[in-house]
């Protein structure tokens, strides 16, 4: 089972569901957020086909690093999600092909487990830190903020996941209760 590059507990993942808030209202268009959404039949999705810009290799190496950063990210078809804002922005489309390039140039996609999360736990941090000064540092911090925004805006993220009920009038406000360990 992959560990959950984001952390485990309650605390980091209201953190990132904030930043999420932040990251989605100001760097993509709507028709790109929402770009990997279509309406189907309750319980059947479509098939988004292959990938429009990242070759095979890069998209399973992408798709890798996308389950490693959040599980669960494939089935919510994060992938793809980034395959279409990627390719309808040059400068993503610069630092997608770096970034993927240096994953190939480690060997990413044959290392265990343990040393692909060795690789990516130091990036992770120093991203956190606000560090974006290397291709590495930008190309994670990039996947790390279009794995969220795609997996949040999913079906799975947002309904199952969050258990956002929407279009609803609530009689109330249910008290948050937060874990403190």
């Amino acid at each position: 089972m992959s560990q959950n590059v984001f952390g485990d507990n309650r605390r980091e993942t209201i953190k990132i569901i904030g930043a999420i808030g932040v990251q989605c209202a100001f760097p993509f268009a709507g028709d790109e957020l929402y770009g990997q959404h279509e309406h189907h039949e309750p319980g059947r999705s479509a098939d988004p086909g292959p990938p429009q810009f990242f070759n095979k290799d890069q998209f399973a190496a992408l798709s890798r690093l996308t389950e490693l950063i959040l599980p669960g990210s494939l089935a919510a078809k994060v992938p793809h999600y980034i395959d279409l804002v990627v390719r309808n922005n040059p400068i993503h489309k610069q630092t997608y092909t770096e970034g993927l390039a240096w994953l190939a140039s480690v060997h990413f996609l044959t290392l265990p487990e343990k040393d692909q999360l060795a690789l990516l736990e130091p990036l992770c941090a120093e991203v956190d830190r606000g560090e974006t000064n290397t291709l590495q540092q930008k190309f994670f911090r990039l996947t790390k903020n279009m794995t969220a925004d795609g997996y949040f805006t999913s079906r799975p993220g947002l309904l199952e996941y969050l258990g956002y009920k929407g279009n609803q009038v609530l009689a109330e406000f249910p008290e948050c209760k937060i874990d403190e360990h």
